[in-house]
């Protein structure tokens, strides 16, 4: 079984992975990863559930609206509810563009659109999704407070802020979490930002522990090179030379270190962000059954200091 971790100042327990929706919106928008089945996404949502992943990372804008729809559809059974995690502040027109927003009033008609959309009394875990515009970071903290008062939203987290923006919205209103990317290819968090979430007891949900798929070992030049026009990977350098190649031998590396437990590269990927005494959970997305059952042993696998050093020795001499 996994360990769950209680997160931040919160009273909920959660287990070391979570389940990312972002994929499974499909690609009708400006960052969608190319087309979905729903089928499978549903698929994939109740195998994580099945294997013991207790809580889903959404949010509003993911495929505008339909990966919470699709949340919504998956747990619709479930005898036991997992915890369910969403996000505001990215809104959108009717032509499908994205713009930011932190108005007291635009949270708001976003938590109640989440609401319905998610088919619950209440959002788990409620998130400012973009820290922009930066002005209005006081003015959008302090719905999300008063959101919390209300019993909209049980807990409020941010995601994608900085230690000088979380000090901001903790003058107004606790923090429960903050979600930043982290992985062996983006480690930044690791020198202000997870040492200042440890000391005032901030839960830590990182993101793109495998880097959007390219340390999943599924990875390679010929994929890259036929991604869908409509996913926004084409565009990401890490998905071009000279990181491509570079990423694609670090995640043999990863394969040969995962071999012998019987673990994916992904895995390992995931089990190194996981290491970090800081970070509460790590979500990981998948889109079908299949991609799930191939992450579900990082809940559970811990590196060695010789795996970890023979990690960062390879890293250390990438090109940057």
């Amino acid at each position: 079984m996994m360990q769950s971790k209680q997160l931040g100042n919160t009273d909920m327990q959660i287990t070391p992975i979570g389940f990312g929706s972002w994929a499974i919106g499909g690609g009708d928008w400006a960052y969608g990863w190319g087309a979905q089945d729903d089928g499978d996404a549903i698929t994939a949502i109740e195998r994580a559930i099945e294997l013991g992943v207790n809580w889903i990372d959404t949010a509003a804008v993911y495929g505008l609206g339909h990966s919470e729809e699709l949340v919504a559809k998956a747990v619709a059974g479930m005898k036991s509810r997992p915890l369910i995690f969403t996000k505001c502040a990215l809104v959108w027109d009717d032509s499908h563009q994205v713009g930011n927003c932190l108005k007291a009033d635009s949270i708001r008609r976003e938590c109640e659109a989440s609401l319905t959309r998610l088919k619950v009394d209440a959002i788990d875990l409620y998130q400012i999704h973009w820290p922009n515009p930066d002005a209005d970071i006081e003015e959008g903290w302090m719905e999300m407070a008063r959101l919390q008062e209300e019993g909209l939203v049980r807990h409020i987290g941010v995601s994608n802020f900085s230690v000088a923006q979380l000090r901001r919205t903790l003058s107004i209103a606790p923090v429960a979490s903050v979600q930043p990317p982290y992985s062996m290819l983006r480690p930044a968090i690791e020198h202000e930002l997870l040492p200042f979430c440890l000391e005032h007891n901030i839960g830590v949900i990182i993101y793109s522990p495998m880097l959007s798929g390219m340390l999943s070992g599924a990875m390679t030049r010929e994929r890259a090179a036929n991604f869908a026009a409509n996913d926004w990977r084409r565009n990401n350098k890490e998905f071009q030379e000279p990181r491509l190649s570079a990423n694609i031998a670090l995640a043999e590396l990863l394969k040969k270190i995962g071999r012998p437990h019987g673990c994916s590269a992904g895995e390992v990927a995931i089990a190194w962000t996981l290491r970090h005494p800081a970070v509460t959970g790590a979500i990981v997305g998948g889109r079908n059954a299949a991609q799930v059952e191939g992450i579900i042993k990082a809940g559970e696998f811990r590196l060695s200091e010789d795996e970890l050093a023979a990690i960062s020795r390879y890293i250390a001499d990438m090109p940057q």
